[in-house]
């Protein structure tokens, strides 16, 4: 079986960030089925769900960045995706995070995963840049980007023009 290689690996005090791997697709493709991913494209059908496993680690190969599986150390177990997005098509290069789990919310995962790689596209990518897009219903990850220090940028281009969302921006240093 051919594994993404040579991507980094992101460490914080409880949470590991690794390339996605075969084994992810049914944590992804569960959560891309359900309606917790309304905020992020779906729900999609099984298949849908199966292509866009794809894309996420195409991207890895074709930007050389992409999203990483957040876990815990010693449980390999996917909580769910954060990290660095840019597909072709949008304005500007993303920081973005799901959790799979209902119960996996309010524990500081996503901020702790997230805030590593803020620190990773400032420090190692040299990202000049950094935003998060946000559905206008997504109250808690509008929370989220208020908590990282980002501040809602009305200027900014939305990924669709036809599908608006809220733009947050990153600022070097704004997190505890």
């Amino acid at each position: 079986m051919i594994t993404l290689t040579g991507t980094p690996t992101l460490q914080t005090e409880r949470l590991i960030l690794r390339a996605p791997q075969p084994q992810d697709a049914d944590a992804f493709i569960a959560f891309f089925a359900s309606k917790r991913s309304q905020f992020v494209g779906g729900p999609m059908t099984e298949r849908q769900a199966w292509n866009f496993f794809g894309t996420e680690l195409g991207h890895w190969v074709m930007r050389g960045f992409g999203m990483f599986t957040v876990t815990r150390h010693g449980d390999d177990t996917p909580l769910g995706i954060v990290g660095h997005w840019y597909p072709r098509t949008w304005p500007e290069r993303e920081v973005g995070w799901v959790l799979f789990d209902p119960a996996s919310e309010g524990q500081g995962i996503a901020f702790e995963a997230a805030k590593a790689c803020i620190a990773h596209a400032w420090d190692t990518l040299k990202w000049d840049t950094i935003v998060s897009y946000i559905d206008h219903s997504n109250d808690a990850s509008v929370a989220l980007a208020k908590r990282l220090g980002a501040t809602l940028d009305t200027e900014a281009l939305p990924t669709k023009p036809e599908d608006p969302c809220y733009v947050y921006r990153h600022h070097r240093g704004t997190f505890a």
